[in-house]
């Protein structure tokens, strides 16, 4: 799915009034009763009062008619006008025509200066709910002064926030920091927006859902996007398909290049996911400390020993292997930094990086010119830091990964919720599976075994970067249960779930 700018999704809106054709206020309507619906499935008790807040502008004019639709759902609804400006929106009006039909709807105004409401007489603690459709995705500036004033004294109150489309005063394209509504729950037409998806930003956006209005698909089709969010629909086209008479040969040899003392664990993790994941032989160079654990733990596995007891120390022959894999767990000794040296200077295809490869290469960034194009590297954000550097806030971080993959012609996976995966191309895709329990050690390990795994079956990088963030993701959501909650989550529980994860993502009607 592409993600468009604030701009954009006002363009698509208007290709669609002229060429579905419809009319503006009709389009609001269906926005509208597509929050509405969504609406009744979260909030299902209608004695919750709520108090809708709008602007004069089109979000304010989408707040109006989800009034009248969850009044005309029994809900009992309040709603305050919010001065702004001189003039109306045309939409807005009309849909401000349409409210005194509906005589149990109370309608207040508020102008710049007024006391602001006193929620005590409007619910208990906690009954209560705000709609916020104050300013929308078409914010140009802070906001600042007694509008400001009015945001923060609506996020003091012991209410459920709920922003349509955007919280008033975040910006979607750029970063916020100014004043702004703190949502528990914001939810989007079409699509989501970029801010959705960056952490500085998930205290003011809370848990985001979004749903289609049916824009006009030929805007979709022939308007180009760098940014993309992953759905199972696409993912699953990358898929590909196993035929009777294959074997072993055929899905390629993997090696994992990890562990060290005290660290085998790493090494363990990454070939049981790569296992897993479907390559035909797994093989992991480690040192002769692991040699044991691995034949014991992973018996399915071949181990390629290192010549020295502890550490990774020396290449070993790598002709005989489709795809490597190389970091988990293998410290940064100057023996260790010296083969990885020697590693990247034999490699000639695209590899994955993780972990400690990383930060090594990190404190010898000369070294990135050897790391063969369309590799992978799969930084968590601190690693990320330490290769490319500090940044302001995610939207720079966001264009200095993109900078990044485009000048070194590498992919980059930067490990978090919402991972995102940027190309070589300057395109940028977030993920859509995963969940916090997955932020625990060995986690990483894991992806770096899905994605050498599919390397060596002969998916491409770009494919491999995608499907193995989304099936990484899944089994960390797949894993949940009675048993298993987010904070006794392992990385274990994600290698058991990868062949339900498959099976998942095959799966055309869920």
């Amino acid at each position: 799915m592409k993600i468009f700018s604030s701009k954009q999704i006002r363009d698509w809106d208007t290709f669609t009034i002229q060429n579905e054709p419809i009319k503006s206020i009709d389009l609001m309507e269906r926005a509208s009763l597509t929050f509405v619906n969504w609406f009744l499935q979260k909030f299902q008790n209608t004695a919750r009062p709520i108090s809708i807040f709008c602007g004069q502008g089109n979000n304010g004019g989408d707040g109006l008619a989800i009034g009248r639709l969850l009044q005309q759902c029994f809900y009992n609804i309040e709603i305050f006008i919010c001065k702004i400006g001189n003039t109306p929106s045309s939409d807005f009006f009309k849909n401000l025509q349409r409210l005194p039909d509906f005589q149990n709807i109370q309608i207040h105004e508020i102008e710049k200066g007024d006391d602001f409401p006193n929620f005590k007489s409007v619910a208990s603690a906690n009954e209560g709910i705000i709609i916020d459709a104050i300013f929308g995705s078409g914010l140009n500036r802070k906001v600042e002064g007694y509008w400001g004033k009015l945001l923060e004294h609506l996020n003091q109150q012991n209410q459920t926030i709920v922003s349509v489309d955007i919280p008033s005063g975040v910006f979607a394209d750029q970063p916020t920091e100014g004043i702004s509504i703190y949502a528990d729950y914001t939810f989007s037409f079409e699509t989501p927006k970029l801010a959705f998806l960056f952490p500085e930003n998930e205290d003011r956006i809370g848990a985001w859902f979004f749903d289609t209005i049916q824009l006009n698909p030929k805007f979709l089709d022939k308007t180009e996007s760098p940014f993309f969010y992953l759905e199972k629909k696409y993912v699953r086209g990358i898929l590909k398909t196993r035929k009777k008479f294959s074997h072993k040969g055929t899905y390629g040899h993997a090696l994992i290049i990890a562990g060290g003392y005290g660290k085998v664990g790493a090494a363990i993790l990454a070939t049981q996911a790569a296992l897993r994941t479907g390559a035909g032989l797994v093989s992991t160079h480690a040192p002769k400390c692991a040699y044991t654990l691995l034949q014991t733990t992973t018996p399915e596995a071949m181990v390629s020993i290192d010549e020295h007891d502890l550490y990774f120390s020396k290449t070993p022959n790598l002709e005989k292997y489709n795809a490597i894999g190389i970091g988990c767990g293998i410290g940064m000794g100057a023996v260790t930094a010296s083969a990885l040296e020697d590693f990247l200077k034999k490699i000639k295809t695209p590899i994955v990086l993780d972990a400690d490869a990383l930060n090594i290469i990190s404190q010898n960034k000369k070294w990135i010119s050897d790391i063969p194009n369309d590799s992978i590297l799969t930084p968590h954000p601190k690693e990320f830091e330490r290769l490319l550097g500090k940044t302001k806030n995610n939207f720079e971080r966001n264009q200095l990964q993109r900078n990044f993959s485009q000048k070194n012609q590498l992919y980059i996976i930067l490990k978090g919720a919402n991972t995102c995966i940027t190309t070589p191309q300057g395109h940028c895709y977030f993920n859509s599976t995963g969940n916090p329990g997955m932020a625990t050690g060995g986690s990483g390990d894991v992806l770096t075994g899905i994605l050498t795994s599919l390397l060596a079956q002969g998916y491409n990088s770009l494919e491999t970067s995608i499907l193995g963030v989304y099936l990484h993701g899944l089994t960390g959501d797949l894993a949940l249960s009675n048993e298993v909650s987010q904070e006794s989550l392992l990385a274990s529980d994600l290698v058991s779930n990868i062949g339900k994860g498959w099976n998942e993502i095959r799966a055309i009607n869920r």
